[in-house]
């Protein structure tokens, strides 16, 4: 209880500046619980699609990969689905690349969503409460001006002390809001890494097969497209 009551007192202490940066914590708390809440749901989302589609596509299965990507509303499917739909119309690896790119960009903004108020609501704290201060110190040298000389030194320091709570405050709620804030970017990269890791694993595989059309005998069957080139079977 004693502690609640220091509290009270710190933020009463710190005059009215301090009420907005209470709005600016909450807003940040707000933000930071719900993309952490979304992009570990993504997460565990792309996992799971790429674990279904990953042994379709290396078997060279990609009607039953293509069926399966566009009911699936990851970024994983949406990025596959891209893919397979200008894979069965063209055969070049450049175009199959070019319309998961573009699937990408569409995908990293929802991804990168919000993160960068963080940044903006923790300089926002920190200026606030220096605002904050200044104005409270402000106040205080006027009050000193009209005190009597000998309550002045001791008015003054009890001024400057209040006025500090303000900065105080602001730093409290601007250093976890860049911890957080760089935090969830990482957690972001990760995801955008992991996205363009299953772009490139796609268009090998593809490129595998089609490497190993051309090359087999008319007839022959064909492996898995997750072999290695140097198993290409021979048309002598």
């Amino acid at each position: 209880m004693e502690a609640w009551y220091t509290v009270v007192r710190f933020f009463e202490n710190g005059g009215t500046f301090m009420y907005p940066i209470v709005l600016v914590m909450a807003l940040g708390c707000s933000i930071t619980i719900e993309r952490f809440v979304t992009l570990s749901l993504v997460a565990k989302r792309n996992k799971s699609a790429w674990d279904k589609l990953e042994p379709i596509i290396k078997a060279g299965q990609f009607e039953q990969a293509r069926d399966l990507a566009s009911k699936d509303d990851s970024p994983v499917g949406q990025l596959l689905s891209a893919g397979l739909a200008r894979q069965g119309a063209v055969r070049r690896r450049e175009d199959v690349e070019r319309a998961m790119e573009e699937s990408l960009m569409a995908i990293l903004p929802r991804l990168e969503k919000r993160t960068h108020y963080l940044a903006t609501f923790a300089n926002m704290s920190t200026l606030a409460g220096l605002l904050g201060t200044i104005i409270g110190l402000i106040d205080a040298f006027t009050a000193v001006s009209n005190a009597e000389l000998a309550d002045k030194a001791e008015l003054l320091s009890a001024s400057i002390s209040i006025g500090m709570n303000c900065t105080a405050f602001g730093l409290m709620v601007a250093i976890p809001l860049v911890l957080v804030h760089s935090l969830l970017q990482t957690k972001t990269t990760e995801l955008v890494d992991g996205l363009e890791m299953v772009s490139v694993k796609f268009l090998n595989s593809i490129t595998t097969r089609a490497t190993y059309v051309r090359a087999a005998p008319r007839g022959a069957e064909l492996p898995a497209a997750g072999m290695a080139p140097d198993a290409l079977p021979s048309r002598a």
